[in-house]
């Protein structure tokens, strides 16, 4: 499994690596570069499935993300 993602911010281009969480959705994530709020997109979980270059943890392990084990 790969606990890191690199998200591109669809504002202003900017590409930060993150580690993703895996007990939570990020459902949040604010662009270090210009501020903006990135939220999921339409039908997508958190903002590593929208925006990030690996999905979540849990979609990753076949499984909706968030959801209890």
């Amino acid at each position: 499994m790969e606990l890191r993602s690199t998200l591109t911010c669809p504002e202003c281009g900017h590409r930060q690596t993150e580690t993703m969480p895996v007990d939570a959705c990020a459902f949040f994530y604010d662009c270090p570069s210009c501020g903006a709020r990135l939220r999921p997109k339409p039908g997508d979980c958190c903002v590593f499935c929208s925006y990030g270059t690996v999905p979540c943890p849990p979609v990753q392990d076949g499984r909706s993300c968030c959801e209890v084990q």
